[in-house]
């Protein structure tokens, strides 16, 4: 059926395709916002996406001889690399004809999905308090996770489209709305932005009172990333996605024009 109706309205169901791809992007971002909590308040004070914190946060750790915050936030910089060039070879690179959504993006967040399902199995093995060598271990875990997932959201190829770093996405939105764009014209940073806030307050609450679910944001939200692509595939299987997904309608293309205006001027977090 969907099928079916991709090929009577090519630019409906791309225009379907884009719309479900940044509401995937959205629950990657909860799932970001939940990991770097969960890193920052029970693995050690280390950040597993956050890069420029965490370089703030060792030179404080620096100043100060803290030698454990320091190995912490080596381990979280160093495993963050790592899961970027593990998802940049699994994902690859944008290219020109591409789909909205490319097969390999799903192939690289199913590794990012195994990936949190050993840093689950290690939090829960260890009490749900993780302490010494584990807690120093599940935050490489999660940091290498988010790491892949990063870098294969950058397969999509649409300029400033993110997960993980929003300093630049905050600093355009900002830019655009004293520039007189509606406060429509920038809902898909608003709710990106949204999205980040809303998994940290809940991986915080979780981690604070039933640190047992903690694990489950992570392997909830990958988890409906990975079927919901399945439906992106089918929708927009026939759509560059490059630049402004030229075979969508001019409201997808708007949005598309958005995220790639975002975070242009700072690729910072």
């Amino acid at each position: 059926m969907l099928f079916a109706r991709r090929d009577r309205d090519p630019a409906g169901a791309a225009d379907r395709g884009i719309a479900l791809r940044h509401a995937l992007v959205v629950v990657l971002t909860l799932n970001a916002g939940a990991t770097d909590a969960i890193g920052f308040l029970a693995l050690g004070g280390a950040f597993t996406s956050v890069m420029t914190g965490n370089l703030v946060l060792f030179g404080i750790s620096a100043a100060e001889g803290d030698a454990s915050l320091a190995r912490h936030i080596l381990t979280a910089v160093l495993c963050y690399i790592a899961g970027c060039v593990l998802g940049g070879r699994l994902a690859g690179t944008p290219a020109g004809d591409q789909p909205v959504w490319p097969r390999a993006v799903t192939v690289a967040l199913s590794v990012e999905f195994v990936i949190f399902a050993a840093y689950a199995t290690g939090w829960w093995l260890a009490g749900s308090a993780p302490t010494g060598s584990v807690q120093l271990g599940l935050l490489a875990v999660n940091a290498l996770a988010l790491g892949v997932q990063s870098s294969s959201v950058q397969r999509f190829g649409v300029s400033g489209l993110s997960t993980t770093y929003m300093t630049g996405t905050l600093t355009t939105m900002i830019v655009r709305l004293t520039s007189g764009h509606r406060l429509r014209d920038v809902a898909d940073s608003l709710q990106i932005l949204g999205s980040l806030v809303v998994g940290a307050v809940v991986a915080a609450a979780l981690a604070d009172h039933a640190p047992v679910l903690a694990p489950l944001i992570q392997l909830v939200s990958v988890g409906v990333v990975l079927l919901g692509s399945v439906v992106v595939m089918r929708l927009g299987s026939s759509t560059t996605a490059g630049r402004a997904d030229p075979a969508a309608g001019p409201r997808a293309r708007g949005r598309t024009a958005d995220r790639g205006a975002a975070e242009a001027t700072s690729p910072g977090t």
